[in-house]
């Protein structure tokens, strides 16, 4: 049986090296993915951090595959949310395609079992990160609703991080 997963596609008028850049240059970043950053040496094997904008750490996880500018996968565990935290490592990754309608981005976020709620959270904010990210690469601007994270996104889970089960 497949994992669960969430695929989206979207068409940006770009070159992948550009594209490439601004999907792995904090400068990038910082400005359509509500402040964040990436912290990473870009190198199969390496760590890979998201880091929030108030310096906390979002996600993290490891570079499992990368062929700039076309392929980048990586494991990603979500810090921000206990439950989300609690599914454990899911998979993400971005192809790059070179098309006559500009690149085909191709964002797919797979999740173990159990993983749904994991798949609803990406299902909001991948459409919405990388519609901001077409927009600044298209016209220079970004959409309003991704300069900051969403209300209580980033505040401090209180008490400690859940372990997912282990069977």
């Amino acid at each position: 049986m497949d994992k669960p997963k969430f695929v989206y596609v979207i068409y940006i008028a770009t070159t992948r090296e550009k594209l490439w850049e601004a999907l792995t240059s904090p400068d990038w970043t910082r400005q359509y993915w509500a402040n964040c950053w990436q912290d990473s040496s870009w190198e199969q094997g390496a760590s890979w951090k998201l880091m929030a904008g108030n310096g906390r750490l979002g996600d993290d996880g490891e570079i499992l595959e990368i062929d700039p500018p076309s392929r980048l996968v990586v494991s990603w565990r979500n810090h921000l949310r206990e439950d989300l935290n609690a599914i454990g490592f899911t998979r993400m990754s971005y192809d790059l395609e070179e098309t006559p309608l500009g690149v085909k981005v191709t964002v797919t976020h797979e999740t173990p079992a159990g993983g749904e709620a994991f798949l609803d959270a990406v299902s909001q904010g991948w459409p919405a990160i990388f519609s901001s990210l077409k927009s600044l690469l298209e016209t220079g601007k970004i959409l309003p609703t991704t300069d900051k994270w969403p209300e209580g996104c980033t505040k401090k889970p209180s008490g400690k991080p859940q372990r997912p089960h282990v069977s």
